[in-house]
């Protein structure tokens, strides 16, 4: 979703990660389970989301107040 998101708009940049390639990153990030996804060091959660609940991620991350509605 981060990758798609990324190609749609210019305004958000997705870097997908090897954990157990870089480690340090991973401690960093406190990544003990994958996905773990983390936008602009403010917000983060661990799994797989809904589209709509991933789209809710990252505009909470932008600073929206309230994110945009579901497409559902």
């Amino acid at each position: 979703m981060a990758a798609f998101l990324a190609v749609e708009s210019s305004r958000v940049r997705a870097d997908i990660v090897e954990a157990g390639e870089f480690p340090d990153l991973a401690e960093r990030y406190n990544v003990y389970a994958v996905p773990k996804i983390v936008i602009n060091d403010t917000v983060e959660f661990v799994g797989a989301q809904p589209e709509a609940e991933f789209v809710r991620y990252v505009a909470q991350a932008g600073g929206l107040q309230e994110a945009p509605p579901a497409d559902e």
